[in-house]
């Protein structure tokens, strides 16, 4: 038995295998297709590829020729990641470039030689393809043989399917890829229509990475006939765009290759026209990166001139500043014009705003805008004050890329309402406290004191003697800061009481002013509307107004309950009724009546259920 090679008569070559194989004088051959590089370093008949076969004395004439099995004669299918992961050559390309560029020039090599690909093509697909190649290389493995023939000889054996790496190259993601892998072809030149209709492409300009866009959305396109593509794009060319433009056009908007020309795309060029607008500018600042919404853009204009706008002014605005038409399609500049609308700017104070609008792009300005919004609402600046706030300063606003409020408290080392005042005094404090600007925080004994001095002042203000004992024990009795304070203070002259009262009042009871605003507004609200006592009851008993909400309700709704039942109970004073303890207070008017305890017992699950209805 033996295997011979060498020169035969005539050789038949397989075309869908990669070897020669013939029969002469009984004999069977067997030939690799190796370059001569490959055949140089590489051992072309390893173990496992040799054939069984009878010895040259043999014939098979007259009798049925033996079976040769061959383990390795046809070659295999897998896609990439379906291969085991057993080779070293992914490792060493991660240490060595030149291990990666000498893997990379097979590849290319594989897809233009082997495969027949145009060698842009193959460039590539061997190139710009990271994510198939590096699963690629995981699988071979070099045996300290030359990483160019072992990475070629890997591919003779296990050719990849084409379509895995085309798509990567086109700007899909894997994920993406697995659902559009044809399932009967796995050579890109198998599909004619596909190749051809990408080469249109191309040659118009798009950029190879975002045809994969096209493909996604309009795949149709990709199935044209010959011809058919290349005159619907020819056909643009007739309202006067040239074909660069022509090409960043569809790779933002790839519907329209399909249907008839788009009417808003047609109106819209013929509004820029109308506008003086050239397509010099079109072409300069849309973006291929990003979906075009011809429709959404014609609104926009529409709306803009809404604003009172002239063609003039829309012009001039257009053409500095593209973004306000371009990005996203105008979207953010709705979204920005509906902002300010909301924050209390008029038509016109917007018109002025889009006509001095900053050299920055419109979806910057807005979010930027909406930072210094979300800064506001944390030092807790009311909603009036942040509307007039924005309406004063609009523009700065929008060029003002904050810092976020957590960073900006954490740096400053402030509370929250010391910032208030801040940003209160001066707006343009906020300069300070964007991104790339070191922030210095106020010393602490510094803030100490400037509160210090606010609550002194407040404290003088009623009467209390700078230094002396009174103030001293007035500063552990009022708890908060000065501002605070004066603003509770305030609140209670304005709803109707004597300044002298409500001195006389948290001069009785600090606690008073201890509160938030809105808890005193709910308490004051709810005693003299709902429950209608006057202001005289507010001045005799101002400690009504220290007491919880739910303690006040249930027992001056027990006492309206005792006036009506009850005739000896009409007549009892607030002092009486609140200051008592839980225990003695149903000890005393609640157990004794009739029906007493029933009602408290309801009057607890209404307050109960108020009190829910409010945390919801």
């Amino acid at each position: 038995m033996g295997l011979h090679f060498g020169p035969t008569k005539t050789i038949h070559k397989c075309k869908t295998h990669n070897f020669i194989r013939k029969s002469h004088n009984c004999h069977w051959h067997f030939f690799f297709n190796l370059s001569p590089p490959i055949a140089k370093n590489l051992n072309p008949f390893p173990s496992h590829y040799f054939l069984q076969t009878s010895s040259p004395d043999e014939s098979f004439h007259g009798s049925k020729p033996p079976r040769i099995p061959l383990k390795h004669l046809g070659y295999r299918t897998d896609s990439a990641s379906n291969l085991k992961l057993s080779g070293n050559l992914g490792k060493l390309a991660k240490k060595f470039r030149s291990v990666k560029k000498e893997a990379q020039d097979a590849l290319l090599d594989y897809f233009h030689c082997t495969r027949s690909l145009q060698i842009i093509d193959a460039e590539n697909l061997s190139k710009n393809t990271p994510l198939f190649f590096d699963k690629l290389l995981k699988r071979v493995d070099i045996d300290n043989a030359k990483v160019g023939p072992s990475f070629a000889r890997f591919l003779r054996y296990h050719p990849v399917n084409e379509f895995e790496p085309f798509f990567e190259s086109i700007g899909l993601r894997p994920s993406e890829c697995l659902s559009l892998l044809p399932q009967n072809l796995m050579f890109l030149n198998d599909d004619e229509l596909l190749l051809e209709n990408y080469h249109v492409l191309c040659d118009y300009g798009i950029p190879r990475n975002r045809i994969g866009k096209i493909y996604k959305e309009v795949r149709e396109v990709f199935r044209y006939d010959f011809g058919v593509l290349l005159s619907k794009l020819q056909s643009f060319q007739k309202f006067g765009l040239k074909q660069s433009l022509i090409g960043k056009i569809i790779a933002s908007s790839p519907r329209l290759l399909i249907g008839s020309v788009d009417r808003d795309f047609v109106n819209l060029l013929k509004n820029l026209k109308n506008l003086g607008i050239e397509y010099e500018w079109l072409e300069e600042n849309i973006s291929v990166e990003e979906s075009s919404d011809w429709k959404h853009m014609l609104q926009l204009m529409c709306f803009l001139r809404n604003f009172g706008l002239s063609e003039e002014q829309l012009r001039h605005l257009l053409t500095l500043h593209p973004s306000i038409l371009l990005q996203s399609s105008g979207r953010f500049t709705f979204c920005l014009s509906g902002s300010l609308l909301k924050f209390g700017h008029t038509p016109g104070s917007i018109q002025n705003l889009l006509l001095d609008f900053p050299h920055i792009p419109v979806v910057k300005f807005t979010r930027n805008l909406l930072r210094c919004y979300e800064f506001l609402v944390k030092i807790n600046m009311d909603a009036q004050e942040i509307g007039k706030f924005f309406s004063l300063h609009a523009t700065f606003l929008g060029s003002c890329k904050l810092k976020k409020a957590s960073t900006i408290f954490r740096q400053l080392n402030h509370c929250q309402d010391t910032l208030y005042e801040l940003v209160k005094e001066d707006p343009f404090v906020l300069r300070k406290w964007v991104h790339g600007k070191k922030l210095t925080p106020l010393p602490v004994q510094k803030r100490s004191v400037t509160l210090h001095k606010l609550k002194t002042e407040f404290l003088m203000s009623l009467g209390f003697e700078e230094n002396s004992t009174e103030m001293e024990k007035a500063f552990k009795d009022f708890r908060g800061r000065g501002d605070e304070l004066q603003e509770r203070f305030d609140f209670l002259v304005e709803i109707g009481l004597r300044r002298e009262d409500v001195i006389q009042m948290i001069k009785l009871n600090p606690q008073i002013l201890s509160q938030t605003l809105d808890v005193m507004k709910s308490k004051v609200n709810y005693f003299l509307n709902e429950l209608g006592y006057s202001m005289s009851d507010l001045v005799s008993f101002p400690r009504v107004l220290s007491y919880k909400m739910e303690r006040v309700k249930m027992r001056l709704l027990m006492h309206k309950w005792l006036k009506c039942n009850v005739e000896d109970r009409a007549n009892l004073t607030l002092a009486t009724l609140l200051a008592n303890g839980d225990e003695a207070f149903m000890r005393l008017y609640v157990n004794p009546c009739p029906g007493g305890l029933e009602h408290w017992k309801e009057l607890k699950k209404m307050v109960c259920s108020d009190r829910m209805d409010n945390h919801l």
